[in-house]
């Protein structure tokens, strides 16, 4: 009797619908437009374009407007159209295409946020300075002098806490009146400059994605100082977008990569790291302990710490690799042998997909409705993808 054939599994990846190239510099952000085939795009070469869906079904940049400087970010309020760009010389524009200008920052505007519940625009720019000014007059209302430049900007309407992470690797979160602000807290936990940061005001959590190639979540409104870690990414991360109706995380970076982490799980924070002089495991000295190496005849060994428990180890006491994802750490790191003795194969169940988008992204927009995600990259491509594959 013949074997019975076994289906292959299904491999559930984004389907790339659309493709759009035109740009003769970086495209630095895109945005779709909510309940219509359209994209909205600005770009080094000092362009906004407004890409159509034409009859064809390819996307054909329809409006096309020259601005005076590089536009380097944008924000795009759905609600009423209205679209506030942030250019290299240091102004912004705020307008439904009939333009309105005001100099808000004396270099590179960074990142920009319209506020409509209170007609303010934030902003961050290259010269250190956070900075909001009144949509209507363009009247400075407050600044704050940041410890870096900053590159990740977000706001809960809430409370108005304005979350800003910098350069330098640190998040600020200030407290924003009419006209003046109050510094909250200041925290820190990556070892590289935060590049992108996500709010998500239901769950009050903020994830921050950093240039060590690691996002954090950092529990705002728990106000228990909880911090989890997820490192899925070989290159900086550079773009996070948060689905909130399926509790779904997507980071992408300049790997290329597109990860879809399920926040919808019961995660962990990862251990402090133990110092000692001696491995903790079989006790043999590290190289800096010259007492015990004197008294023991034996030559120094090189420190190292297991992810999962935290402790001092030699490498023969950490020979094995494992991954941990409700850790974050979805691929194999570094073990010591009694700990992955312990893990078992439900706890090494990846929590988070992977996918390859062929080009360095450098900005993501995510439209909850469609399930559709539009990245921007350094290849000067803007690429439409269909998530509802991934993101359900």
């Amino acid at each position: 009797m013949a074997a019975e054939i076994q289906p292959k599994p299904l491999t559930r990846k984004p389907i790339l619908l659309q493709r759009m190239e035109g740009s003769q510099e970086v495209v630095n952000m895109a945005v779709i437009v909510p309940k219509e085939e359209g994209v909205i795009s600005v770009s080094e070469d000092r362009t906004v374009r407004v890409w159509l869906k034409r009859d064809s079904g390819q996307y054909w940049p329809s409006i096309y407007h020259a601005m005076p400087s590089p536009c380097s970010c944008m924000s795009f309020n759905p609600e009423t159209r209205r679209l506030s760009i942030g250019l290299d010389n240091g102004t912004i524009s705020v307008s439904c295409f009939l333009f309105s200008w005001f100099s808000a920052h004396q270099s590179r505007v960074t990142m920009i946020l319209f506020v409509l519940e209170l007609e303010w625009v934030l902003s961050t720019g290259q010269d250190k300075q956070f900075a909001w000014h009144c949509s209507e007059s363009g009247q400075r209302l407050g600044g704050y002098r940041t410890s870096a430049v900053a590159s990740g900007l977000q706001f809960d309407v809430e409370t108005r806490h304005v979350f800003i992470g910098d350069h330098s690797g640190q998040v600020t979160i200030l407290k924003l009146e009419q006209e003046n602000c109050t510094l909250v807290t200041t925290f820190r936990g990556h070892t590289g400059g935060v590049t992108a940061l996500c709010w998500d005001p239901v769950q009050r959590v903020l994830f921050s994605g950093s240039s060590d190639h690691s996002v954090i979540m950092w529990d705002i409104g728990g106000r228990k100082g909880t911090a989890i870690e997820l490192q899925g990414h070989n290159d900086k991360v550079q773009a996070l977008s948060y689905a909130q109706h399926t509790r779904q995380l997507i980071s992408c970076g300049g790997d290329g990569g597109i990860v879809v982490w399920n926040m919808d799980v019961e995660r962990q924070e990862t251990p402090e790291w133990l110092d000692s002089d001696s491995c903790q495991k079989c006790d043999q000295p590290f190289f800096w302990n010259f007492k015990q190496m004197w008294d023991s005849k034996k030559i120094g060994l090189r420190q190292h710490h297991c992810r999962k428990c935290g402790k001092a180890v030699c490498g023969k006491c950490s020979s094995k690799r494992s991954s941990i994802p409700l850790m974050g750490f979805e691929f194999e790191v570094r073990v010591c042998d009694s700990c992955h003795e312990a893990i078992t194969d439900e706890e090494r169940a990846p929590t988070a997909t992977f996918h390859d988008s062929k080009h360095n992204i450098v900005h993501v927009h995510f439209d909850a409705t469609r399930g559709w995600l539009l990245t921007s990259g350094t290849d000067k491509v803007i690429k439409l993808w269909d998530m509802t594959p991934v993101v359900s």
